[in-house]
């Protein structure tokens, strides 16, 4: 378990009242956080869980999705916790939020204890040895998951899949996860991931957006468009990155849920968008979308199988995995 912004230099704050704990590597803890969690101050479990939880998403809307809370309701915990230790322990971001020097000091006390209760929670919550639980975004479940999987309970009867379809980005070092398939780059720090399918997608536009602005010659060419997002905002941000251009930390643009509303904004001009060939065929046909530019699709933007190594260390895990990529392999065009 490891906050969003871990690394960091010893602070020198307070007097310089600080202290190195041996044995487990270099920690720094500011005594004044600390004396909150030794004396007998009745600080509730559930500000700390609270604490770690949004240190480790770095976003207040992250901790709430993994802990089933509101926004708000994370809000008001961390403001409860701030007023127990007397110190700001995030400061706010345009992206969300970092540890303070505080904050800092406060997570390195909490990351092992709570580090062991979620690995005694996942041991309570281990599923049995035939039960996989799979996360994905619910577009690749139903597009290309769904309609294979009773080619893998035909090979393995004895395997169960719990399928989750879900936005988020989970957890899999923390939550009951045994696989996420991921749509990105395949850059995951400490875990194990392997390629799948790289399906192609293409930026469009309404020829009226493009009408008497400056050609689109190359994709950083497109930034000077508004661009219509995926709910994630990660599709052009990942494209721009795999073409090695170099992009802001916000994205403005409006975003949608479905590929089909994407479209259908491109149809009224609202910005380019980046889609699957098959949304946009009928309107690409008449007129109403051109493409706006044609690059070689970045073959490491694709769907990934992501895991830790200790889950992999279960057989049915592993099978799984291994029929997904002789399924993937098989797909034509990889699309």
């Amino acid at each position: 378990m490891r906050a969003a912004n871990a690394s960091w230099d010893p602070p020198d704050y307070l007097g310089g009242k600080i202290r190195e704990r041996g044995g487990f590597g270099k920690r720094w803890f500011c005594r004044p956080c600390l004396a909150m969690l030794n004396t007998g101050m009745a600080v509730p479990l559930s500000l700390l869980e609270t604490f770690v939880a949004v240190a480790c998403a770095g976003r207040m809307r992250g901790a709430a999705d993994a802990m089933s809370l509101t926004p708000g309701a994370i809000s008001q915990r961390v403001r409860e916790l701030e007023e127990l230790a007397g110190h700001r322990l995030f400061d706010r971001t345009p992206a969300g939020v970092t540890l303070s020097a505080a904050g800092q000091s406060l997570f390195a006390a909490l990351d092992e204890p709570f580090r062991r209760i979620e690995d005694a929670r996942r041991e309570l919550e281990r599923p049995s040895a035939r039960r996989i639980r799979v996360s994905t975004m619910a577009s690749f479940a139903s597009n290309w998951l769904v309609p294979r999987l009773s080619r893998f309970s035909k090979r393995h009867p004895e395997i169960d899949i719990e399928l989750e379809t879900d936005s988020r980005l989970v957890d899999l070092r923390r939550e009951p996860v045994d696989m996420a398939i991921r749509h990105g780059l395949g850059t995951y720090a400490g875990l194990v991931a392997v390629p799948l399918v790289a399906p192609e997608l293409i930026v469009v536009a309404s020829p009226s957006l493009l009408l008497g602005r400056a050609p689109i010659r190359t994709p950083a060419d497109c930034l000077a468009f508004p661009l219509l997002h995926d709910m994630e905002r990660a599709d052009w941000r990942l494209w721009f990155e795999a073409h090695g251009v170099q992009v802001p930390a916000h994205l403005e643009g409006l975003s949608f849920s479905e590929d089909h509303l994407t479209v259908k904004a491109a149809v009224a001009g609202h910005g380019l968008a980046l889609v699957r060939d098959t949304y946009a065929d009928d309107d690409l046909r008449v007129g109403r979308l051109v493409k706006a530019i044609s690059v070689r699709w970045p073959t490491r933007f694709a769907y990934y199988a992501v895991s830790t190594a200790q889950a992999l260390q279960r057989p049915a895990v592993m099978r799984f995995r291994e029929w997904l990529v002789e399924e993937a392999a098989s797909t034509p065009d990889n699309s």
